[in-house]
């Protein structure tokens, strides 16, 4: 039993005895359309600039509200160090001085109404906070 081949022009898959041309992924015939690959590196390029760009602002973010969460963070150690005789009230300003021997207090005197060292004036907010003024 011999078979007869097909010519080369015809798309005839042998195993499944079927004419599939239409299913195939690749043109099959002098008259099909060229099929050409996507340039994708220009779109690459770009996309890896604008995500390196959102990286870099997002990172540059971050450092700058931990630098502020720290500053914060040393202003509240330096006040819950410092001597003082009284309770803070929620939404009052206080003023943080420095001694001769090196030693802090917190005041409600203000630095224009006395002679001691300045640290800086704090406002104690609602959640028991103080934010340097």
């Amino acid at each position: 039993m011999t078979r007869e081949k097909k010519p080369d022009q015809v798309v005839f898959n042998e195993d499944t005895q079927t004419y599939d041309a239409a299913i195939k992924p690749y043109a099959t015939s002098v008259g099909a359309p060229v099929i050409t690959t996507t340039d994708t590196i220009a779109w690459k390029n770009r996309s890896i600039n604008k995500i390196n760009h959102k990286i870099e602002a997002k990172y540059l973010e971050l450092k700058a509200e931990y630098e502020k969460m720290m500053e914060e963070f040393e202003y509240n150690k330096l006040i819950f160090n410092a001597k003082f005789t009284f309770e803070p009230v929620i939404g009052e300003v206080y003023h943080l001085y420095k001694r001769d021997n090196g030693e802090s207090f917190l005041s409600i005197i203000a630095p224009n109404q006395c002679n001691f060292q300045s640290l800086g004036s704090f406002y104690l907010n609602a959640d028991q906070v103080w934010e340097k003024i």
